[in-house]
């Protein structure tokens, strides 16, 4: 175990008793990360259940996969309200889903478990995202950047057999395309990710050798540095929404 990885899981343990609290979500206590999980739906209930409300008509896939689910969710958001009053991840989609809600679930369709990491403080949304189903953790680290937010959640899913990682700020992914790049984690891929007329997008799939190189990750560059130095599982999709993202208010249109 690196210094990184202890750090983590001394974060974790030192949170237990927050993370067993029924129906409350609170800031951590101590460094370096609290978490909270709470019961979800069986995940064929889970499907049923959403396919029954209306805004959230997406294909059902009949693919479960094995990997656990990483919803990164503790960015700034500073282009969308430089006066940091409004949280673009809770900012209303057309139909009426946040943000944050339709990202969450079309991981949630594919993977049994997600975990989503935000920033202490940020109760509303960790609220919003545990409602939504995911487990939620609160990284104090989240403020170095993206690989310090990924890095917490591998530590804190030492037994996951991989990992698929999207962005909360996406939430016009296709569930095929989740479902393909689980898949290629399924079958053995060390990294995969899909590509759209010849650019890789989100979400990308991590196998467990890579789990010590990830816990390891620090800063804002995320896995770009382990992307480009292995080789990775291209899968072509007709999928523009793995490039789009809500960075303004003007994005949320989806157009």
């Amino acid at each position: 175990m690196n210094g990184a990885e202890a750090r983590v899981r001394a974060g974790i343990a030192a949170s237990n008793a927050i993370s067993r609290r029924p129906m409350r979500i609170a800031a951590p206590t101590r460094p370096h990360i609290a978490a909270r999980r709470s019961p979800r739906l069986p995940h064929d209930r889970l499907r049923r259940t959403i396919g029954l409300i209306p805004h959230l008509a997406v294909p059902m896939p009949s693919y479960e996969s094995s990997a656990t689910g990483v919803l990164l969710a503790a960015g700034t958001g500073s282009r969308f309200d430089p006066d940091g009053l409004r949280n673009k991840l809770l900012a209303p989609l057309p139909d009426g889903t946040t943000v944050a809600h339709a990202a969450a679930h079309r991981l949630l369709l594919v993977v049994p478990q997600v975990v989503a990491v935000v920033r202490p403080g940020a109760d509303a949304l960790a609220r919003a995202l545990n409602e939504a189903g995911c487990d939620v953790i609160f990284s104090t680290a989240a403020e170095r950047g993206m690989g310090a937010s990924l890095a917490a959640a591998i530590a804190a899913t030492g037994d996951a057999q991989g990992w698929v990682v999207s962005l909360a700020d996406m939430p016009w992914i296709a569930v095929s395309t989740v479902e393909a790049v689980a898949r290629a984690v399924d079958q053995g891929a060390p990294l995969a990710a899909p590509y759209y007329r010849g650019q890789r997008g989100h979400p990308v799939g991590f196998g467990a050798v890579h789990r010590e190189a990830l816990v390891a990750l620090d800063g804002d560059t995320g896995a770009r540095a382990l992307l480009s130095s292995h080789a990775v599982t291209r899968i072509e999709v007709d999928d523009p929404g793995i490039l789009r993202d809500v960075d303004t208010p003007a994005d949320l249109k989806g157009e």
